[in-house]
């Protein structure tokens, strides 16, 4: 028998869901370390990146890929192996697997075998993130990775314009700077904005500022688009922020018949919002018709 875990054995037949560090090797838990050890095979996003961490504790368990492109081939031959009493465990290349990651596949279909599934808690990219971000916890939405075209990405973000909660987003590094500027063009540069760069690494990085402000620092410095991003955005205010998706779809027609400066001005007093900050929101909706 397996040594005990929360009342589960690892030589059991079971799904393990195993948190792996997001970067600093450290942070993995005696109890990652000993499902990873003892169960009969790890399933792994990417077997050379899941390697450096095996190699690293001296894990030598049976990896196998289970990635996005292969998880409707690779699925029923896994639970194949649970039905044989073989336990798992998935990882992925870095945090909580399922976040963003493969995984959904699986669990649904050892959940409808009666198959457990047993979580093994630890890192996350979006958690630490938040918990470091000086925006509200208390309610907050994940909403992944934006998508990669610039249309499809300000369509999704204006369905967000009037969120309340706090919004955290996974964003492509080589996509960091135009997703800032298309949520500068939906959200309004006075939102409150983080963008945490390298979690738990070398160079880590946590910076809140305002959206414009923001945007300013990441065009300003190629250093901070490098790595692995977070991105949060603080929510709407309880009045709508004056609904930002009005102001965005003004601006708009604005931009498209007048100068920068006048689109702004007459922006201004048909809202009352800050002209300044209009400005801005201008210049961000005109650098992405270019």
């Amino acid at each position: 028998m397996g040594k005990t875990l929360s009342n589960q054995t690892v030589n059991a037949a079971s799904l393990f869901l195993v948190a792996t560090p997001i970067g600093n090797l450290a942070d993995i838990s005696s109890r990652a370390l000993q499902v990873l050890a003892e169960a009969a095979w790890i399933a792994a996003e990417d077997t050379r990146h899941s390697k450096h961490l095996l190699q690293h504790y001296a894990i030598t368990t049976r990896v196998l890929a289970y990635h996005q492109h292969n998880e409707a081939r690779q699925t029923p031959i896994l639970i194949d192996r649970l039905h044989q009493g073989q336990s798992i465990a998935l990882v992925s290349d870095a945090g909580t697997p399922l976040v963003s990651d493969p995984g959904y596949r699986l669990v649904r279909a050892a959940l409808q075998d009666d198959i457990r599934v047993v979580p093994v808690p630890g890192a996350c990219a979006a958690i630490a993130a938040l918990s470091a971000s000086g925006l509200p916890t208390d309610r907050f939405v994940f909403e992944g990775f934006p998508p990669a075209r610039q249309g499809s990405r300000l369509n999704f973000l204006k369905a967000l314009s009037a969120e309340q909660r706090t919004l955290v987003f996974y964003v492509s590094c080589h996509r960091l700077l135009d997703t800032l500027q298309d949520m500068l063009a939906v959200f309004g540069g006075a939102r409150q904005a983080v963008v945490a760069r390298e979690l738990t690494k070398a160079f880590e990085t946590i910076r809140k500022a305002r959206l414009d402000d923001l945007v300013d620092w990441v065009r300003g410095d190629p250093n901070q688009q490098r790595g692995e991003m977070v991105v949060l955005i603080e929510g709407a205010s309880e009045h709508g922020d004056q609904d930002q998706e009005h102001v965005a779809k003004l601006l708009t027609v604005l931009v498209d018949e007048l100068p920068l400066k006048q689109a702004a001005i007459i922006a201004s007093r048909l809202t009352g919002l800050n002209k300044n900050d209009l400005y801005k929101q201008a210049l961000g909706l005109n650098n992405n018709k270019r």
